[in-house]
């Protein structure tokens, strides 16, 4: 995930925001409100202020069901904590930060394959019913963006082979790196 972190510090430096505004692998601590911190991927710091934060995650098989479910309370977990700590002024007088979340998931069958749900009691929603991995982290990406956890959202998709030279594919246009990027530089050059 490195290389798409690094192609958003190319652009948010051609639109004119400082290198050392930026903290990739080192200072990227920022505090929450259900914990002390959380290290995210990139986060832009400018005059005091918190302008962005980007989470990036991949998932690969075989295991995808709980990992799937993981990476949904990671997700939701992560954007709850930090916004609680924005309403509680932990970033000071910073505006309102852009939130990023970067999704790149293993293309291969068992991604692509329709899951059966278990319902015991109570039906899943129809939209789950035999929804693949790959429809359930578009499903995820959506509402994240509808129930504003995050500015915007990527979902990427690479096969093992496909990922060793740095392609990818995007299944749904709404989510795609390029719009993503774009809307974290539109954000950061209008502050």
């Amino acid at each position: 995930m490195d290389g798409f972190v690094e192609v958003m510090c190319k652009d948010l430096e051609l639109a004119g925001i400082e290198r050392s505004c930026m903290h990739v692998k080192t200072t990227v601590e920022l505090p929450g409100y259900y914990r002390p911190t959380k290290k995210w991927d990139l986060i832009v710091v400018r005059g005091g202020q918190l302008l962005a934060a980007v989470e990036t995650k991949s998932h690969i098989g075989p295991s995808f069901g709980n990992n799937f479910n993981n990476r949904v309370e990671e997700a939701i977990g992560s954007s709850t904590d930090l916004w609680t700590a924005f309403r509680e002024k932990a970033f000071k007088s910073s505006p309102q930060p852009w939130l990023g979340y970067v999704m790149l998931l293993e293309d291969c069958e068992k991604s692509k394959a329709p899951v059966r749900e278990k319902e015991p009691h109570f039906e899943v929603f129809p939209e789950f019913k035999g929804a693949s991995y790959a429809r359930r982290y578009e499903l995820l990406c959506e509402r994240l963006i509808r129930e504003r956890n995050y500015s915007a959202c990527a979902l990427l998709m690479s096969s093992r082979e496909q990922a060793h030279d740095g392609r990818y594919r995007e299944p749904v246009e709404m989510m795609s790196f390029v719009r993503f990027r774009r809307q974290l530089v539109a954000h950061l050059a209008s502050r």
